[in-house]
């Protein structure tokens, strides 16, 4: 944990390196990102059970959701919104510390401890409920920290080397999938965890891409047994795996291009129509692969189509916020997305740590009352959003002294 002096910086001179200005819409969309993680507490989706007829609560049950293998939700870009963010900070970062006199050599040593720590710190996350070590990857910040060493190699390399490992990556681990066997006919997909009449298996070729009979479920099969189990691994329930920091790689790269777009000397108004323009089309480039049943969009897997549209979404959302709080200088709104948007690994692991203890301590202390203000079903919302209100005091204390947990 880092604590930053509150003194105000001197201007920069001859002797004083010019550090590169980080754009607050970058911080205020990771706040966001990490909002609407946190807003899982609030069980919007339960709304949608008590009032089953309204479209509005459809509409936000399905946003907050993963949904069960093909499309996307809003809460299916928070994993790629988080990784992309990881890539746009990444050369601001790299500039920032060259300009005070750090090397390559430093830099390259400390990206490869923070790809370590963020593995482990993952595996420790998900191993706080379990009596043992739960040895997986598919975690937010372990997948990012496989790939984040890889990242930063790929950010020092030339635009042309860049595109050519972000197809490589695409076209190569779509093939992949595509060359693993088909299942069988008689495949017994019950004893990998899926129904055999679950409606979102495919036929044809895009079986391909099925639950659980998969590439990436096989390499799982091979590779998370050689650590100790309780069991042997056998499947993954919601069909997470581990290859999927690949593709996520690609992901981080798209972050990567568009931070060096907006550390440009370009206009603002040119920046954003970049944005716009690039979002729109890798959105519209991962529609097609899946219209063309190419490659369907499915995140469980990350497949490239996934990566292209999420990663389109994701620009597009970084643009809206560029467009308000940097092309249109509204910023003032965005000071609660700043605070979480400043400490999100703090908030990361506050969000594993700390929420039973959080919603007990209110419980405890509020009684059932409060929460039963609009009735029955918005019980959960309410206990969930003093939650959130907790975690953002906790923030907003940690930003007024300056305190940031860094990596």
């Amino acid at each position: 944990m880092r604590r930053v002096a509150s003194a105000p910086l001197a201007s920069p001179t001859a002797h004083a390196p010019v550090v590169p200005r980080r754009e607050a819409s970058i911080d205020a969309f990771r706040g966001l990102v990490m909002v609407l993680m946190l807003a899982e507490v609030m069980q919007l989706w339960t709304l949608h059970d008590a009032y089953p007829t309204s479209r509005f609560w459809a509409l936000v049950a399905y946003n907050t959701t993963h949904v069960p293998w093909q499309g996307c939700s809003l809460h299916d870009l928070i994993q790629p919104a988080f990784s992309f963010l990881v890539g746009v900070s990444l050369p601001f970062s790299i500039a920032a510390r060259l300009a005070r006199g750090g090397s390559l050599r430093r830099m390259l040593g400390h990206v490869v401890w923070r790809s370590v720590v963020l593995i482990f710190l993952g595996i420790f996350l998900r191993s706080l409920h379990a009596s043992h070590t739960y040895w997986t990857f598919e975690d937010t910040l372990t997948q990012i920290g496989l790939g984040y060493t890889f990242l930063f190699l790929l950010a020092l390399a030339s635009l042309r080397i860049q595109a050519a490992v972000f197809a490589a990556l695409l076209v190569g681990f779509w093939a992949a999938f595509v060359l693993y066997p088909l299942p069988s006919p008689g495949f017994d997909y019950a004893s990998v965890g899926v129904p055999a009449d679950w409606p979102h298996l495919y036929t044809g070729f895009l079986a391909h891409f099925n639950k659980n009979s998969n590439l990436s479920w096989a390499f799982d099969l091979w590779f998370l047994n050689l650590f100790p189990r309780d069991a042997p691994f056998l499947f993954n329930e919601g069909g997470w795996s581990t290859l999927s920091f690949i593709p996520t790689l690609a992901t981080m790269m798209l972050g990567v291009w568009s931070g060096q777009w907006l550390r440009t000397a370009r206009p603002t108004g040119e920046k954003l129509k970049g944005l716009i323009v690039g979002g729109l089309a890798l959105a519209l480039a991962g529609l097609l692969l899946q219209w063309l049943h190419i490659c369907p969009i499915v995140k469980r897997i990350w497949t490239s189509s996934y990566t292209l549209y999420s990663g389109g979404l994701v620009v597009l959302m970084l643009a809206a916020l560029y467009a308000v709080i940097e092309w249109r200088g509204w910023k003032r709104w965005s000071f609660p997305l700043l605070v979480v948007g400043a400490n999100s690994i703090a908030i990361y692991v506050m969000s594993w740590t700390l929420e039973e203890f959080v919603a007990s301590a209110i419980e405890r202390h509020l009684g059932q009352a409060p929460f039963l203000l609009l009735g029955a079903p918005f019980e959960p919302v309410l206990r969930g959003l003093a939650v959130l209100l907790v975690f953002w005091a906790i923030l907003f204390w940690m930003y007024r002294r300056r305190i940031f947990l860094k990596i």
